[in-house]
């Protein structure tokens, strides 16, 4: 992983800075050029760039761009992009690497980047022997498969293994591709993104049981919170999607902002969340030994050359920020990011709930031309106007 932002990703108050003073020092410590600002300002992409990229365009749609502080992934500290729309997600997931960080930080890993293309085979009379014929082909198709991609084998990819599967009347082969620092689709064509389960990341995080107090609530009785609120999701499904949601919060505000595939990546996580047959949470969380401990494990086929990132400077400076040059390191920072996000929500959860810190910033959002809102229906809180920074809880502060 790069030290690109050697000053490190711990910057108290920086959500108090005006947006000028945040940009000064983000540059510092991303050491970006003014060239990398005007792209800051523009968002990456002109009417131009995006009329070559998508077709019949008409415009740029913009979303907010932020940068998630705190994060520790590896030993290594990150300032961590996320392009998002839905107010409080990068505070949250800031306010939670902050607690994960007191206990050393997210340990990750990833999968070698193996994606999987699908051939299916119909009308075979009989599938068994058609299986034995095509496994003692296996050196010649993998021959012929990697001869069709040999850029990506001067990179040091390629195709690697053949697996069969037989079903009344149908063979199914899958060809399984090591795509190296790309994230693959367009290399294997037919790749099956829901069905990626040998490219998955795994994120490890440990929370000392007294940072996550609060004002009201001893740490104790906050991490018992958490871990009801997992097991929660781990017997009851439609739990466990809200709880995914939250999950993939940061993860997509990451995806989007590095210029991957979060149609792919959503795609990805949710079949593997089905993949027992049940559909489950993609994190835990457990008591171990009075601290809380929270794993995820999830598909995630990310990468950092091809695609978006040829047309999109701002995909690429995104990059740069997080300083990463590898598929695989990228994957365990975004992954990093959904529990984070995950650990934010299930805090909340147990203490004051949900919408107390996330509506007060949607509040903000809306701007003083919107004045007082009215209550919303079953709700007994008064209307009132948008509050100011300040009035949001200190403790919740990244």
């Amino acid at each position: 992983m790069s030290t690109s932002n050697p000053s490190g990703s711990r910057i108290p108050g920086f959500y108090r800075l005006p947006v000028d003073d945040r940009r000064r020092e983000l540059r510092q410590r991303a050491d970006l050029s003014l060239d990398d600002m005007r792209t800051l300002d523009r968002g990456g992409l002109d009417v131009e760039t995006a009329d070559r990229v998508v077709e019949n365009a008409v415009g740029v749609y913009a979303l907010p761009l932020g940068v998630g502080l705190n994060f520790r992934v590896n030993g290594q500290d990150v300032l961590v992009p996320m392009a998002v729309e839905e107010p409080s997600v990068i505070a949250a997931a800031s306010n939670a690497a902050r607690m994960v960080r007191e206990g050393g930080g997210f340990i990750a890993e990833a999968d070698d980047p193996i994606m999987t293309a699908q051939i299916e085979v119909m009308g075979v009379e009989d599938p068994a022997a058609a299986k034995l014929r095509l496994e003692a082909s296996a050196a010649e198709l993998l021959a012929l498969a990697h001869a069709t991609l040999p850029r990506l084998a001067d990179r040091g990819g390629g195709a690697r293994t053949l697996e069969v599967r037989t079903f009344p009347g149908r063979v199914i082969l899958h060809v399984h591709i090591d795509c190296r620092n790309a994230m693959g689709a367009n290399l294997v064509n037919t790749v099956a993104e829901a069905l990626a389960d040998r490219r998955c990341v795994r994120v490890a995080a440990r929370v000392p049981v007294r940072a996550l107090a609060t004002g009201g609530l001893d740490g104790a009785a906050v991490r018992d919170g958490i871990v009801a609120a997992s097991r929660f999701a781990e017997d009851d499904p439609y739990r466990a999607a809200t709880h995914n949601k939250g999950i993939m919060n940061g993860v997509d505000a990451v995806v989007i902002a590095t210029g991957n595939d979060w149609r792919g990546v959503e795609a990805g996580a949710h079949a593997f969340a089905c993949v027992s047959g049940r559909y489950r949470p993609l994190a835990t969380w457990r008591n171990e030994g009075g601290d809380l401990a929270g794993q995820l494990e999830m598909p995630m086929a990310v990468g950092t050359v091809g695609g978006t990132l040829h047309a999109h400077a701002g995909a690429r400076l995104a990059q740069r920020i997080l300083g990463v040059t590898d598929a695989k390191t990228l994957a365990t920072i975004i992954a990093s990011a959904g529990l984070a996000s995950n650990l934010a929500a299930l805090r909340a959860l147990a203490t004051d709930g949900i919408q107390r810190g996330h509506m007060a910033l949607h509040r903000r959002s809306l701007g003083p031309s919107e004045g007082p809102r009215p209550p919303a229906m079953g709700s007994a809180e008064p209307s009132s106007p948008a509050p100011t920074r300040s009035s949001l809880r200190e403790g919740d502060r990244p």
